[in-house]
Protein backbone atom coordinates (compact mmCIF):
# COMPACT_ATOMS: atom_id res chain seq x y z
CA UNK A 1 0.00 0.00 0.00
CA UNK A 2 1.35 3.34 -1.54
CA UNK A 3 1.65 6.09 1.25
CA UNK A 4 1.60 9.71 -0.55
CA UNK A 5 0.79 11.77 2.68
CA UNK A 6 3.68 10.16 4.18
CA UNK A 7 5.57 11.64 1.79
CA UNK A 8 3.98 15.10 1.95
CA UNK A 9 4.09 15.24 5.26
CA UNK A 10 8.28 14.48 5.15
CA UNK A 11 8.63 16.69 2.62
CA UNK A 12 9.17 20.10 4.37
CA UNK A 13 11.39 18.26 6.59
CA UNK A 14 13.72 17.37 3.83
CA UNK A 15 13.72 20.66 2.29
CA UNK A 16 14.83 22.10 5.76
CA UNK A 17 17.59 19.14 6.80
CA UNK A 18 18.70 20.03 3.25
CA UNK A 19 19.02 23.23 3.48
CA UNK A 20 20.40 23.00 7.45
CA UNK A 21 22.97 21.08 7.03
CA UNK A 22 25.19 22.42 4.26
CA UNK A 23 24.92 25.72 6.12
CA UNK A 24 25.37 24.69 9.66
CA UNK A 25 28.62 22.53 8.04
CA UNK A 26 29.74 25.58 5.95
CA UNK A 27 29.57 27.92 9.49
CA UNK A 28 31.26 24.93 12.36
CA UNK A 29 33.75 24.95 9.14
CA UNK A 30 34.97 28.40 10.14
CA UNK A 31 34.28 28.23 13.75
CA UNK A 32 37.76 27.28 15.92
CA UNK A 33 36.90 26.19 19.10
CA UNK A 34 40.30 28.15 20.41
CA UNK A 35 39.07 31.03 19.05
CA UNK A 36 36.03 30.92 21.53
CA UNK A 37 38.66 30.43 24.50
CA UNK A 38 38.31 26.40 24.82
CA UNK A 39 41.59 25.07 25.00
CA UNK A 40 40.95 21.96 23.19
CA UNK A 41 43.49 19.20 21.85
CA UNK A 42 43.54 19.38 17.57
CA UNK A 43 41.50 16.12 17.46
CA UNK A 44 43.90 15.07 14.32
CA UNK A 45 43.17 11.20 14.66
CA UNK A 46 39.77 11.72 12.99
CA UNK A 47 40.69 11.73 9.27
CA UNK A 48 41.79 8.64 8.87
CA UNK A 49 38.78 7.81 11.17
CA UNK A 50 35.89 9.23 8.51
CA UNK A 51 37.86 8.31 5.74
CA UNK A 52 37.41 4.72 6.51
CA UNK A 53 33.73 5.42 7.54
CA UNK A 54 33.77 7.11 3.92
CA UNK A 55 35.14 3.48 2.28
CA UNK A 56 32.94 1.57 4.65
CA UNK A 57 29.64 3.50 3.64
CA UNK A 58 30.75 2.90 -0.15
CA UNK A 59 31.34 -0.48 0.07
CA UNK A 60 27.61 -0.57 2.48
CA UNK A 61 26.30 0.86 -0.70
CA UNK A 62 27.19 -1.89 -2.96
CA UNK A 63 26.08 -4.73 -0.86
CA UNK A 64 23.12 -2.87 0.02
CA UNK A 65 21.80 -2.43 -4.15
CA UNK A 66 23.47 -6.55 -4.82
CA UNK A 67 20.71 -7.00 -1.84
CA UNK A 68 17.71 -5.67 -3.70
CA UNK A 69 18.69 -6.92 -6.60
CA UNK A 70 18.64 -10.60 -5.59
CA UNK A 71 15.41 -9.48 -3.81
CA UNK A 72 16.40 -9.30 -0.51
CA UNK A 73 14.70 -6.22 0.36
CA UNK A 74 14.80 -6.68 4.58
CA UNK A 75 18.89 -6.68 4.49
CA UNK A 76 18.94 -3.61 1.85
CA UNK A 77 16.60 -1.75 4.27
CA UNK A 78 18.74 -2.46 7.15
CA UNK A 79 22.24 -1.71 4.93
CA UNK A 80 20.76 1.63 3.60
CA UNK A 81 19.81 2.71 7.14
CA UNK A 82 23.05 1.34 7.89
CA UNK A 83 24.84 4.00 5.46
CA UNK A 84 22.90 6.94 6.50
CA UNK A 85 24.27 6.37 10.02
CA UNK A 86 27.97 6.15 8.58
CA UNK A 87 26.68 9.26 6.83
CA UNK A 88 26.00 11.12 9.97
CA UNK A 89 28.92 9.49 11.95
CA UNK A 90 31.32 11.02 9.09
CA UNK A 91 29.55 14.25 8.92
CA UNK A 92 29.69 14.33 13.22
CA UNK A 93 33.51 13.61 13.17
CA UNK A 94 34.74 16.17 10.23
CA UNK A 95 32.89 18.90 11.96
CA UNK A 96 34.86 17.92 15.17
CA UNK A 97 37.67 17.95 13.60
CA UNK A 98 37.61 21.26 11.49
CA UNK A 99 36.26 22.69 14.18
CA UNK A 100 39.62 21.77 16.10
CA UNK A 101 42.09 22.08 13.71
CA UNK A 102 43.56 23.99 10.79
CA UNK A 103 42.66 23.42 7.15
CA UNK A 104 44.96 20.86 5.47
CA UNK A 105 46.86 22.81 2.47
CA UNK A 106 47.19 20.35 -0.51
CA UNK A 107 50.71 20.83 -1.24
CA UNK A 108 50.43 18.70 -5.12
CA UNK A 109 52.21 20.43 -8.03
CA UNK A 110 51.25 20.40 -11.70
CA UNK A 111 48.49 18.48 -12.88
CA UNK A 112 48.10 16.19 -9.55
CA UNK A 113 47.42 19.79 -8.05
CA UNK A 114 43.97 20.51 -10.94
CA UNK A 115 42.93 16.48 -10.62
CA UNK A 116 42.75 16.93 -6.68
CA UNK A 117 40.39 19.92 -7.13
CA UNK A 118 38.16 18.66 -9.68
CA UNK A 119 37.62 15.78 -7.19
CA UNK A 120 37.53 18.22 -3.78
CA UNK A 121 35.22 20.45 -5.59
CA UNK A 122 32.61 17.76 -7.46
CA UNK A 123 32.82 15.51 -3.82
CA UNK A 124 31.71 18.64 -2.32
CA UNK A 125 28.77 19.96 -4.21
CA UNK A 126 27.75 16.40 -4.74
CA UNK A 127 27.63 15.62 -1.06
CA UNK A 128 25.36 18.95 -1.00
CA UNK A 129 23.26 17.68 -3.44
CA UNK A 130 22.95 13.80 -2.07
CA UNK A 131 21.43 15.00 1.05
CA UNK A 132 17.95 15.53 -0.18
CA UNK A 133 18.51 12.87 -2.93
CA UNK A 134 19.21 10.44 0.29
CA UNK A 135 16.17 11.83 2.23
CA UNK A 136 13.73 11.55 -0.32
CA UNK A 137 14.69 7.88 -1.67
CA UNK A 138 14.59 6.69 1.93
CA UNK A 139 10.83 8.37 3.22
CA UNK A 140 9.24 6.87 -0.77
CA UNK A 141 10.64 3.44 0.42
CA UNK A 142 9.22 4.11 4.03
CA UNK A 143 5.78 5.15 2.18
CA UNK A 144 6.63 2.05 -0.48
CA UNK A 145 5.70 4.00 -3.03
CA UNK A 146 8.62 1.96 -4.67
CA UNK A 147 8.13 2.58 -8.11
CA UNK A 148 9.25 6.15 -7.72
CA UNK A 149 11.66 5.03 -5.08
CA UNK A 150 13.01 3.00 -7.18
CA UNK A 151 13.24 5.94 -9.96
CA UNK A 152 15.05 8.35 -7.93
CA UNK A 153 17.38 5.13 -6.58
CA UNK A 154 18.91 5.01 -9.78
CA UNK A 155 19.77 8.56 -9.22
CA UNK A 156 20.87 9.12 -5.64
CA UNK A 157 23.00 5.64 -5.55
CA UNK A 158 25.88 6.11 -8.46
CA UNK A 159 25.70 10.18 -6.42
CA UNK A 160 26.24 8.47 -3.40
CA UNK A 161 28.54 6.14 -4.41
CA UNK A 162 30.61 8.89 -5.89
CA UNK A 163 30.49 11.15 -2.79
CA UNK A 164 31.61 8.11 -0.72
CA UNK A 165 34.54 7.16 -2.76
CA UNK A 166 36.07 10.61 -3.72
CA UNK A 167 35.77 11.18 0.28
CA UNK A 168 38.36 8.41 0.86
CA UNK A 169 40.20 9.67 -2.27
CA UNK A 170 40.21 13.20 -0.98
CA UNK A 171 41.66 12.01 1.88
CA UNK A 172 44.68 9.27 0.17
CA UNK A 173 45.72 12.67 -1.50
CA UNK A 174 45.72 15.25 1.16
CA UNK A 175 47.05 12.90 4.27
CA UNK A 176 50.56 13.36 3.16
CA UNK A 177 50.40 17.52 3.90
CA UNK A 178 48.77 16.29 7.50
CA UNK A 179 51.17 17.91 10.21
Amino acid sequence: MEDNSLEKKYNKYIVLVSIVIPVVVAILFGVKLKDFGYNVQPLSFLPPIYATINGITALVLIVAVMAIKKGNRKLHERLMTTAIALSLAFLVMYIAYHMTSDSTKFGGEGVIRYVYFFILITHILLSIAIVPLVLITYVRAIAKTFDKHRKIARITYPLWLYVAITGVIVYLMISPYYV
